[in-house]
């Protein structure tokens, strides 16, 4: 266990990694349906991410729409576009104590234009006290212990 990324007398005060579930709303349509121009932003992203990008991925659907995934040593990067309404869905997972994910999230909602967006951010890998009462309100998705 000498490669992880946090020491183990550490792991219980430390999360794995962050996740940032990024929405861009009102992007200019003509971005959103550019499969080189998505490529060219998620390799921007991972770059920006401070994140080593291993392989990339990326389809174009027709008549509209783009899906593009980059795996990094750090975890992943996802872009999903929905030209038609000018709507974007990302996903930024990363690990380790070097990685940005906020700011690769700041880079891509000013390299699509975006009009609008949400971001959500959350420790991954930690039951957090905001976490333990989410999860205590939900119905659903509850842990079971046996």
């Amino acid at each position: 266990m000498e490669n992880q990324s946090y020491p183990v007398s550490q792991t219980p005060l430390v999360p794995v990694g962050r996740h940032c579930i990024l929405e861009l709303y009102d992007c200019p349509t003509d971005l959103l349906n550019n499969l080189v121009f998505i490529r060219n932003s998620l390799q921007g992203a991972a770059k920006i991410a401070k994140s080593t990008l291993l392989k990339e991925i990326s389809y174009q659907f027709h008549p509209y729409g783009v899906t593009a995934l980059a795996l990094l040593a750090e975890s992943h990067i996802s872009i999903h576009t929905w030209p038609e309404i000018g709507y974007i869905a990302v996903d930024i997972f990363t690990c380790g104590q070097h990685t940005e994910p906020e700011a690769a999230c700041k880079f891509l909602l000013q390299v699509f234009q975006a009009g609008d967006y949400v971001l959500l951010n959350f420790p991954r890998g930690r039951l957090t006290p905001q976490f333990q009462e989410l999860r205590e309100n939900l119905l659903v998705c509850k842990g079971v212990k046996s």
